[in-house]
């Protein structure tokens, strides 16, 4: 079992290198991230742009392009297509945003003919390895859908038990959150997550233990539990999953780890055909890192899975 982003590198190359295919491509530090994960044994890349800036950039970081197979396509649109193809058709492993919107991005995920479509809502799954926390901690969703339906919570809850489980999280412990731990009828957060751990009951949510509604310290604090007599519940500060009601809670818990706490995190977009690499601009270069070892890790999962 992986708890740490260490330990999910050392899976990934246990499996055999994969191979990621880039979408404009002409970024720096989307190029650097990517050499550091060839040369950490990770994956190999295809990087699909502007050849030219390709080169340029390589040639500043002094990366050998040589060492890539590059398709030279200078509009962003296009070259997303073309991208997007290669992990369609089986050609690479994992697809990863370059020098391209976002929205673009996602266009060519859903294109119906080329995509990644599997018929499922697609959600985001944020990996954090905090200093402190003895494992590893799943944050969903926090940058895909804004307010999840209890359905789409179903789905959420699916999909990331599915990365859970490519991890080595045998049966991950999954919180609904809210800002209290018993149900509130004025506050809807909670019937849901009491709604969502009686369907993991019932045998309808499967592979892992949902347990809410769940402050975040009951979630991840053992001491905690124990102070507000809590300690007899499911979840008792080894949560594994971290669900959040809507986006704005889940972002904000994002980013306050990221800027304030000593953190590793990767990133990858679920429910598609292959993981999908969709980092910020933002992210730190070692984010983008363990974003593709996490991508990697998935992958071999759905591989195994076929």
């Amino acid at each position: 079992m992986a708890t740490s982003f260490k330990d999910l590198i050392s899976k990934v190359k246990q499996c055999g290198k994969k191979v990621v295919s880039v979408a404009a491509a002409e970024d720096s530090a989307v190029l650097e991230a990517v050499h550091a994960a060839k040369e950490q044994g990770i994956a190999d890349a295809i990087l699909v742009g502007d050849e030219a800036k390709i080169r340029a950039i390589s040639a500043e970081l002094n990366i050998d392009p040589a060492e890539y197979q590059i398709i030279n396509e200078p509009d962003p649109v296009a070259a997303a297509r073309i991208a997007v193809k290669l992990a369609h058709d089986g050609e690479a492993d994992m697809y990863m945003k370059g020098l391209i919107s976002t929205a673009d991005f996602l266009r060519s995920v859903l294109n119906k003919e080329v995509g990644l479509r599997t018929g499922k809502p697609l959600s985001h799954v944020a990996v954090f390895d905090v200093e402190g926390v003895e494992q590893l901690l799943f944050l969903t969703d926090v940058a895909f859908m804004t307010y999840p339906t209890l359905e789409d919570k179903v789905h959420i809850i699916e999909n990331t038990v599915n990365v859970c489980h490519a991890c080595g999280i045998e049966c991950p412990k999954v919180a609904p959150m809210a800002a209290v731990e018993v149900v509130n009828p004025k506050m809807p957060e909670t019937v849901e997550a009491a709604e969502l751990t009686q369907m993991n009951l019932d045998g309808k949510i499967t592979g892992c233990i949902v347990d809410g509604p769940l402050s975040l310290d009951l979630a991840i604090d053992y001491e905690a539990c124990v102070h507000k007599k809590a300690t007899g519940r499911r979840i008792a500060g080894d949560a594994d999953v971290l669900l959040f009601p809507e986006i704005h809670s889940g972002n904000m818990v994002y980013k306050t780890l990221v800027h304030t706490a000593k953190v590793e995190n990767g990133c990858i977009l679920t429910g598609t055909k292959v993981p999908v690499i969709l980092t910020s601009r933002s992210d730190s270069f070692q984010t983008k890192v363990n974003s593709i070892a996490l991508a990697a890790v998935v992958a071999q999962k759905l591989t195994e899975q076929e």
